[in-house]
């Protein structure tokens, strides 16, 4: 079993995630755990460890192939761990807690994609309103049945603005259903760790600009060669335009929670759609949160990612 090298240290529990989950998974060396908040890539980056694992392009049911382990809502949690403890293959799984909550083993490798706060919201909102009522049920019965939350979850607005100003205004405790609060502890929690050896952090923009050279650099830290063979393939499936091709199999199922399937949770893939939809107070809300979470280089490579602001592993505090 992997070395423990840090217990997790800040417990989350929310109508979505229960960190506690991962107290009963056993760690194997090698393992690969992709934690990013809600709407960065999480999906995206989990395609792109299946294809480096397998080697081939052929494509998989993720949900089952990656579970999302700290989930309170979807897999049943014995059932996700059955599902990891009979794989055979080099193992990937999901999370969305911050790295603070997570238990931290030295032989495991820890990736972290970031995005633009307000990408990450007008993707959220399209998330959250492709919700079918299955889902609010399941959310709803979390809450109800849980003394530690207040009860069914809360409807955010419908709206673009409505919904930014809910995102953003949220305070006090992650209670706040994965909105800014939780989105920046995220980024903070692995800022601090950006150094580790076994810790990546990749960014929307960077992976856009160049999937090929984002692929890479996920093979070398994975430590798995590449193959110049098979290698324009494996870039080719990992395109968001294939994903969304490929979305029955990759998705498998995904109908029950969301209207319109795979087509709703693999929307655009694209940074910007805030532009025009919220004004100048909304951006301005959204600056003065960023000034008050975020240290000026963790908010520069948040807002741009590694090519315009540099690599995190050698950026200043």
């Amino acid at each position: 079993m992997p070395n423990l090298s840090r217990a997790p240290v800040a417990p989350v529990r929310d109508w979505y995630c229960d960190s506690a989950h991962w107290e009963q998974f056993t760690p194997r060396a090698g393992d690969v755990i992709i934690a990013t908040a809600p709407k960065v890539g999480t999906t995206w980056t989990q395609q792109i460890v299946s294809l480096l694992v397998f080697q081939n392009p052929e494509p998989r049911h993720l949900g089952m192939l990656s579970p999302w382990l700290d989930c309170r809502f979807q897999i049943p949690l014995p059932v996700a761990l059955q599902l990891l403890e009979a794989q055979t293959h080099r193992r990937f799984i999901k999370s969305h807690l911050p790295m603070s909550a997570l238990p931290l083993w030295d032989e495991v490798k820890y990736i972290h994609v970031a995005r633009d706060g307000r990408d990450a919201c007008m993707s959220y909102l399209n998330h959250i309103n492709g919700y079918t009522p299955l889902v609010w049920e399941r959310l709803d019965a979390t809450g109800e049945a849980d003394p530690l939350l207040p009860g069914a979850k809360p409807r955010p607005p419908r709206d673009t603005r409505g919904f930014f100003r809910h995102w953003i205004e949220q305070g006090g405790t992650r209670k706040a259903e994965l909105m800014a609060d939780a989105f920046f502890e995220i980024e903070r929690s692995f800022w601090v760790e950006r150094t580790r050896p076994n810790v990546l952090l990749l960014h929307y923009n960077d992976m856009k600009a160049d999937l090929d050279g984002e692929m890479r650099r996920i093979a070398a830290f994975l430590d798995i060669p590449v193959d110049e063979a098979v290698w324009p393939e494996l870039v080719a499936a990992a395109d968001f335009s294939a994903m969304q091709r490929h979305g029955d199999t990759l998705m498998a199922g995904i109908d029950v929670a969301f209207e319109g399937g795979h087509r709703t949770f693999l929307n655009k893939g694209t940074n910007g759609r805030w532009q025009g939809e919220l004004t100048s107070d909304d951006l301005a809300l959204y600056d003065r949160r960023v000034a008050a979470e975020l240290s000026p280089p963790l908010a520069a490579w948040l807002e741009h990612g590694r090519h315009v602001a540099g690599d995190p592993r050698t950026a200043a505090h």
